[in-house]
């Protein structure tokens, strides 16, 4: 396919760790097809006029922990300019995150096809997003309100609660009945009462890991990645410490994918994470999923590779349509 100008919202690259960095992985295999990269972080975006524009700089990336990255200089530009723009931002999904999917969603409306497309990413909240699929999840609360959570730990016994905003097993807590913490825990997830939480009953097979399965454009793979909690911890993040596992999907996993996934791509949602935990979907993670390079190592399946395959054959519709 003739070069393409691709355009990815990141966090600051220097301080991404390489060799586990899922948008370097997407960025080194759109370079190998020699397509245009250019690089943005969120201040780097604006809108004038309606016009959604940044001051981007092109970038040269290599798979060297050491060195991995070249920016050149600074160049103010059109989005529109831009075949695809990668969002690759991580959370916390905040107002500033929200922000930058208003801007993003002009570029889309100009032309640029925005991966995952900027209105899902509002409307898909990682956590609350399950809600849509109960069939495939376990008990869930979401709720700010200290005795419907109470009440939801004694009927369970064991649950596990977390903030509906953010990432990388940051701020997950066990909570068990008798639980002289679990005052404390509550109130401080809800902020007093005053933010929305979630809780799950506590699936027992986490010891065995927590399951992402990369689904793009709908579509699952062969392996999903385990992720295997610490014997001292009980989140199964690999930032946290858990342990990398190739595994190949099981029925279950299948048919969870089969639930979630034409609705993922419905809403324009090419590259996602499923987590999965026993049985049970935990997550939909759709803002900046990661996972393809333990992937691609320890099972040798190259999801970079298939994700731009699906991204280009996109693209080649789209112009032969226009």
């Amino acid at each position: 396919m003739a070069s393409i100008n691709i355009g990815v919202v990141m966090d600051p690259i220097a301080g991404i760790t390489p060799a586990k960095d899922s948008t370097l992985a997407m960025l080194l295999e759109a370079q190998a097809r020699g397509h245009a990269l250019v690089y943005f972080e969120q201040g780097d975006l604006y809108l004038a006029a309606s016009e959604a524009r940044g001051r981007g700089r092109a970038i040269q990336v290599t798979d060297d922990d050491a060195a991995w990255f070249e920016l050149g200089k600074s160049e103010d530009m059109s989005l529109a300019d831009l075949d695809i723009i990668l969002m690759r931002k991580d959370p916390p999904f905040d107002m500033e995150y929200i922000y930058t999917t208003y801007l993003l969603e002009h570029a889309e409306l100009a032309g640029a096809l925005v991966v995952n497309r900027p209105a899902s990413l509002r409307d898909i909240n990682e956590k609350a997003f399950t809600a849509w699929f109960p069939q495939c999840c376990p008990d869930t609360l979401i709720t700010r309100n200290m005795a419907d959570l109470r009440t939801f730990r004694d009927r369970h016994g064991k649950i596990v609660v977390k903030p509906l905003d953010g990432m990388g097993g940051k701020s997950i807590f066990v909570v068990n009945q008798g639980d002289n913490n679990a005052n404390v825990i509550f109130e401080t997830l809800t902020d007093n009462g005053t933010r929305f939480m979630m809780a799950q009953n506590y699936i027992p097979e986490i010891t065995a890991g927590d399951k992402r399965i990369i689904l793009i454009n709908g579509q699952a793979p062969q392996y999903s990645l385990a992720r295997i909690p610490d014997a001292g911890d009980n989140r199964g993040n690999l930032v946290m410490g858990a342990q990398a596992e190739v595994r190949e999907l099981t029925d279950r996993d299948l048919w969870i994918c089969e639930q979630v996934g034409p609705e993922l791509s419905r809403r324009g949602v090419i590259f996602a994470g499923l987590d999965v935990i026993g049985d049970y979907l935990t997550e939909v993670n759709v803002t900046s999923p990661t996972g393809i390079r333990e992937i691609a190592k320890l099972a040798g399946v190259d999801l970079a590779k298939q994700l731009f395959d699906h991204i280009e054959q996109e693209l080649s519709t789209r112009r032969a349509a226009a």
